[in-house]
């Protein structure tokens, strides 16, 4: 195996710093990473996308009300190879994950005006790697499409909370009298259009409400270590002509389905418990 090419595109990066920032407060960012006009050919791609997925049965998850989920597939992007071969990325990917690291999950989030905020979770429960073994196997990458301001429902998380045990009650969902914990710790992320972060989707977080008049959508990543099971929840796919004109250096990181024409996706990651919004409006913050 030749990782040379890696080792390249993740030259300039500190890994000390980067395993320190997602192993101490499960979260990390890199300011303007792409331009503002590479974000926007971004968002006009999610736009048509997440229009497209609203005419079809299962085509967009509710995330509670007015929040929405989309799995997308890669070559509908335009910007797609550019953020898996970003050196950062890489250099995250390599340092946290390994190696070998796999590319399972592109899709986005919408979070609409009157988006409520949600109870504090994390995005799957914690696997025995984590929980025994105190390692992260796998990664989200998140992509803002626009300027995040405080009525916008921006993200918030509770830094070091990916080695939280959550045994005795939901594998994903704090009982609500633990909260406190969570609150005190709350960082609220106003991503600005250009940035890109890394977290560990165990850290315990929540999308705030969106008392804006505009939509927040963001692009979500996920990246597995070797011995992660998220591509069990996500049906990546891409073309044979799509996979023939990728370079061997990203085929090998990316975890998919080659198929003569990609199919609609039905969409699996189903978070019952974010059905429903948090119903205090000073639970955002």
């Amino acid at each position: 195996m030749d990782t040379n090419q890696d080792e390249r595109r993740a030259a300039g990066y500190d890994v000390a710093a980067i395993m320190g920032a997602l192993y101490g407060d499960g979260f990390t960012a890199l300011k303007g990473a792409f331009t503002r006009e590479w974000v926007q050919h971004l968002r006009e791609d999610i736009d048509a996308l997440f229009a497209e997925a609203q005419q079809r049965p299962g085509g967009a998850l509710p995330r509670g009300p007015n929040r929405y989920y989309v799995e997308i597939h890669p070559e509908r992007l335009r910007g797609f190879i550019d953020i898996i071969t970003h050196p950062w990325v890489v250099a995250v990917c390599t340092a946290i994950l390994g190696p070998d690291y796999k590319v399972v999950e592109a899709g986005f989030d919408v979070p609409g005006p009157g988006a409520q905020t949600q109870p504090w979770h994390r995005d799957f429960p914690a696997p025995e790697a984590t929980l025994v073994g105190r390692r992260l196997n796998s990664l989200a990458f998140n992509i803002t499409t626009v300027d995040v301001t405080e009525d916008m429902g921006p993200f918030e998380i509770a830094p070091g909370t990916q080695w939280d045990d959550l045994a005795g009650g939901h594998p994903m969902f704090p009982a609500q009298e633990l909260w406190p914990r969570y609150q005190a710790r709350a960082q609220r992320k106003l991503a600005q259009m250009g940035d890109i972060s890394a977290r560990s989707a165990l850290t315990i977080h929540r999308g705030t409400a969106n008392r804006s008049d505009k939509s927040r959508p963001v692009f979500v990543l996920g990246v597995d270590a070797p011995d992660g099971t998220n591509a069990d929840k996500h049906d990546l796919q891409v073309t044979h002509a799509y996979w023939d004109s990728l370079p061997e250096e990203v085929r090998r990181h990316l975890t998919c389905r080659v198929v003569d024409q990609l199919e609609f996706i039905v969409q699996e990651h189903a978070i019952e418990g974010l059905l429903k919004g948090v119903d205090e409006p000073t639970m955002g913050g």
